[in-house]
């Protein structure tokens, strides 16, 4: 059996508000089971979402024979912030996951750019936007010019966090970027 040289392993954060489908995209793509703690979300709605995540969710990613891509995802309460620069600590990058369908998803997206700028000011990260199939009032453009606005150039996807081939584009877009 061959053991992965952990000096060459690649750390990656998946950062987001609640419900944004950071613990979701992690499943999709994870080699084995992740270690999840997501427990009961006492204000969960009926049919929504009824988990959250409490400290952080991890799993890994063969790349190849040599090389491992350690995901990590950063619980999405603004409580648990603190954890961020902890946990973030020589990550590589980041996923930003958004909820296209939240009534504040800019403030969202402004507030996990800060996040990751907390971890370290020059992490490079993508954005992933989940349910705009869900959401008609959704605009990509409207991000676009957030990003601009921000002083910002990241790429921006529209993604089913359900979707392998869709969170896998992101990582490949990410470590294009790096």
């Amino acid at each position: 059996m061959h053991m992965p040289d952990y000096d060459r392993a690649i750390k990656l954060l998946f950062v987001g508000p609640i419900g944004a489908g950071k613990t979701t995209a992690i499943r999709t793509i994870s080699d084995v089971p992740p270690i999840s703690t997501d427990v009961p979300w006492t204000e969960a709605t009926t049919g929504g979402k009824s988990t959250t995540t409490v400290a952080f969710d991890y799993s890994t990613i063969r790349l190849d024979q040599d090389d491992v891509l350690h995901v990590y995802g950063l619980p999405g309460q603004e409580h648990l912030d603190f954890m961020g620069p902890i946990i973030g600590r020589g990550a590589l990058g980041g996923v930003l996951l958004l909820d296209a369908s939240s009534s504040v998803l800019q403030e969202d997206c402004a507030q996990a750019i800060h996040g990751l700028k907390r971890i370290s000011p020059s992490l490079k990260f993508v954005i992933g936007i989940t349910k705009t199939d869900i959401s008609p009032n959704f605009s990509m453009s409207t991000m676009r010019r957030l990003m601009q606005q921000m002083h910002l150039s990241v790429p921006i996807f529209s993604i089913d966090p359900r979707n392998r081939t869709q969170v896998t584009q992101l990582i490949r877009t990410l470590l294009l970027v790096l």
